[in-house]
């Protein structure tokens, strides 16, 4: 199996580290003086799992030079998937599989837009990572996991052939029975930590004792399992309780990818967490008060940082 990825940042390169350092084939399309670290002295990983060093069998940032793939992780932004998408197209077989792992709620929808939906499953990652400096990952927390599945619930072959993949290369990971509910499950606790905690400036573990912060953050997740069961995905009932534990028992400093791009004055995933709701909100019919907030409040950042 030849795995492409397609953003080589916390979540690109941990995972695809992780791919190649098992003796696996893997791509990593990158860029800039990232890629020239990655080049020079190999992809270095830190993590609190052990540290390790791995050649990929290609590292570029130009697709005209991947060999076509079996499987593709897109690694990207989300608001880069659309783009991640029609550049892999040159390097796509009949079989070839395409899995998200970025933050938000509709990154395979994105997919779906430009390929074709044989190509497409869902996905999402759990761990805490970033850029550390250039050809260098930081697994700074969190056991990591990939979670993907069919979109339409189905289990089939193809889903083995990935789940096979990621064994060797030893992180866990889970087929999902239902992935949206998955997905969504994952997007109402990073979407709920990451714009307040923008705002604030606070850690997550700093948020959650916090008794006015913490009565935010529940009322944050609620509006977002309002609008997931309106899209109709299955969310269970004690969703909201069962994340507002789970972020309480997060490591008390840790803090979300896209608070740390707000706070650093980088573009960040905003308008598809906090601002995905709003917008959904509003088609919905959905209250969004506490999402629109955030949202508003930290949008003249985002502005900012884009330009």
């Amino acid at each position: 199996m030849h795995t492409v990825i397609i953003g080589v940042g916390g979540v690109g390169g941990y995972f695809g580290g992780k791919i190649s350092y098992s003796g696996q084939k893997v791509t990593l399309v990158a860029r800039g003086k990232h890629l020239e670290a990655i080049i020079q002295n190999g992809l270095q990983v830190r993590s609190i799992d052990g540290d390790f060093v791995t050649r990929p069998f290609l590292a570029t940032n130009t697709i005209d030079e991947v060999e076509k793939a079996d499987l593709i992780l897109i690694c990207t932004k989300s608001w880069q998937v659309p783009e991640a998408a029609a550049l892999i197209k040159p390097i796509l077989k009949d079989e070839t599989i395409v899995i998200p792992l970025q933050n938000g709620a509709d990154n395979a929808e994105k997919l779906l837009s430009v390929l074709d939906a044989k190509h497409v499953l869902g996905g999402l990652c759990k761990i805490y990572s970033k850029i550390e400096a250039p050809g260098v990952i930081s697994h700074f927390g969190h056991p990591p996991e990939v979670v993907f599945g069919e979109t339409d619930k189905s289990i089939t072959d193809r889903l083995q052939k990935v789940k096979e993949v990621f064994d060797k290369a030893g992180f866990s990971n889970v087929i999902s029975k239902d992935i949206y509910v998955d997905i969504w499950s994952k997007f109402m606790f990073i979407a709920t930590v990451s714009g307040l905690g923008a705002l604030t400036r606070a850690t997550i573990g700093e948020m959650y004792e916090n008794p006015r912060i913490k009565k935010i953050l529940e009322q944050t997740a609620t509006e977002i399992y309002e609008v997931g069961k309106a899209k109709g995905v299955a969310l269970p009932k004690d969703l909201v309780n069962s994340i507002m534990f789970f972020i309480g028992k997060q490591p008390y400093d840790s803090t979300a990818s896209t608070q740390r791009d707000i706070i650093e004055g980088r573009a960040s995933e905003l308008d598809n967490l906090n601002g995905f709701i709003v917008k959904e909100g509003k088609k919905l019919g959905i209250p969004t008060p506490a999402n629109t907030f955030v949202y508003s409040c930290l949008q003249p950042m985002e502005v900012k940082a884009r330009k």
